[in-house]
């Protein structure tokens, strides 16, 4: 069989792969036992990209295989060849080699990839894989080359732990980078496409479903041209979203700039991932979006749902300044002022120019949810959650979708249900001492977005009779008699904020 090389990038020899895979394990190379021998403190500094008290902790445990692992693939320090030796003794060194991993020089070698446990949390339960990647700067000490195969990092994971995890059949991962998307999906899929339009990171990513037992569908091209006649149940993207300014001279990543000015990636694909989504399908995408003078940020993303024709839901999670965002992204392409005042300055004012040109005086970080109605969109939702929420929100977002089709029954129709408090509700209640009355009673959710849901004295009467044996109705009828007002003011009054609880997941159908 014809192997696939690309310059740069791990070679998937199915032998060496499975040998490979074989040594990881039996060394105990898992996120456990990297914690184990860095200990708590070291593990926190290097999640933090501080690397010194893992080369302490590392060093001090130079026979220990899972030491050795992380000193080369976590931390790129050169080891001896016997210490790595004994890490990977089905392998060896030479099969590493081959395999692109690592290099040799004399008696020392170097990893030429980062390859790191990671534990899958999704919904659906755990399971461990191995990611490889290009090495960060934390282990080469030099800025990123644009054609950076990013691992796994703070939005990836996000991707993954807010994405419906119900079964599906045909799944696209459209800008799979290293595959970890796609990953994911092939755990509740019978078939998932990847796409990118890096060809190391195509090769990443077909390395990484190798040495996880699992097949993909990989394919090179830009956003959906390599899946235009096909249809899917769920696309999941972390398209290169960030906002970069086109300008001469501005480096442009791969992993992250997708070559169009401003927002428009993002846009893009709001408008556009409807033609590949089969009905009832979701998408789910992560996006930044420009928050331009004189307009609100659901403004902007708001126009971009209504142009799609699909269900809609948006969370924007962050909002930063312009000059906030400039400092975060110039740093992440290894520009510091520390190591080059004058680059950082020049690139810190193309960035202020190129949001000034555009008015833009704010950029929103958020997840987008759509979903292909089979009628006209009935989903128009844009919120901001930027407290913290319960991971994985996968489930959250599953069931509210399916609470929002629930719930377009009439309100006559609602009246002869039994719903139930979700268990993971409390009643919260501030008095002023000597008072016998509560002023304020919040409904506090625990799981999912830990909604909190100030509640009026018939919606706290409500919501406290309903276990399941009463309906609707007879709970509105018995409030309307307490409270001397009517069933009909106590329906006007509690329904619309029971169908808001219900959507949100505090109150559940009994049946």
């Amino acid at each position: 069989m014809a192997l696939d090389i690309t310059p740069g990038a791990p070679l998937t020899d199915p032998a060496l792969v499975a040998a490979l895979r074989d040594d990881l394990a039996a060394a105990g190379y898992g996120v456990a036992g990297v914690e184990e021998v860095l200990g708590a403190v070291a593990a926190d500094a290097l999640h933090r990209e501080e690397p010194v008290p893992a080369l302490r902790a590392t060093g001090a445990a130079a026979d220990d295989v899972v030491a050795a692992l992380v000193r080369t693939f976590l931390l790129g320090v050169a080891v001896p060849r016997r210490t790595l030796e004994r890490a990977l003794p089905t392998l060896g060194i030479d099969g590493a080699e081959r395999l692109g991993l690592v290099e040799t020089d004399g008696d020392q070698v170097r990893a030429r990839v980062d390859l790191r446990p990671y534990t899958a949390v999704d919904g659906g339960g755990e399971v461990d894989w191995w990611i490889a990647s290009d090495l960060g700067e934390l282990a080469t000490g030099q800025a990123l080359r644009t054609d950076h195969v990013l691992g796994v990092g703070g939005a990836s994971t996000t991707l993954a732990q807010v994405t419906v995890r119900d079964d599906r059949d045909h799944v696209l991962d459209l800008g799979t980078g290293c595959g970890i998307q796609a990953l994911h999906a092939s755990r509740h899929s019978r078939r998932v496409v990847g796409t990118d339009i890096s060809r190391r990171a195509l090769a990443f990513a077909r390395f990484n479903a190798a040495l996880a037992g699992v097949g993909l569908d990989l394919r090179e091209g830009s956003m959906l041209d390599p899946v235009a006649d096909e249809r899917f149940d769920l696309v999941v993207s972390n398209p290169p979203f960030v906002i970069t300014p086109r300008t001469p001279g501005m480096p442009s990543y791969e992993y992250r700039d997708g070559g169009r000015a401003g927002d428009a990636i993002v846009r893009e694909l709001v408008e556009g991932v409807g033609a590949v989504l089969a009905p009832g399908g979701v998408a789910q995408l992560l996006g930044n979006w420009e928050v331009r003078r004189g307009e609100q940020w659901h403004e902007r993303v708001g126009s971009w749902l209504d142009a799609s024709g699909l269900d809609g839901w948006v969370v924007q999670r962050e909002l930063q300044d312009p000059a906030q965002y400039a400092e975060t992204w110039i740093r992440d392409g290894g520009t510091t002022p520390d190591r080059d005042r004058a680059a950082w300055a020049v690139r810190y004012g193309q960035w202020l120019d190129d949001f000034a040109s555009r008015d833009v005086e704010g950029i929103g970080f958020g997840f987008v949810t759509l979903r292909k109605p089979l009628g006209a969109p009935t989903l128009r939702r844009l919120e901001e959650v930027t407290g913290t929420v319960r991971q994985p929100l996968g489930p959250a977002l599953a069931a509210s979708l399916a609470a929002h089709d629930w719930l377009s029954m009439s309100d006559d129709d609602l009246a002869d249900q039994r719903l139930v408090v979700a268990p993971d509700v409390t009643e919260e209640r501030y008095l002023t001492p000597g008072d016998p009355d509560p002023q304020v009673v919040l409904l506090r959710q625990g799981g999912g977005f830990g909604r909190a849901v100030q509640a009026g004295t018939a919606l706290a009467g409500f919501v406290g009779v309903c276990d399941g044996e009463l309906t609707v109705g007879q709970i509105v009828s018995a409030l309307g008699a307490l409270l001397e007002v009517g069933a009909e003011a106590v329906a006007a009054d509690v329904l619309p904020s029971a169908r808001g609880l219900i959507r949100d997941g505090l109150l559940l159908p009994a049946d």
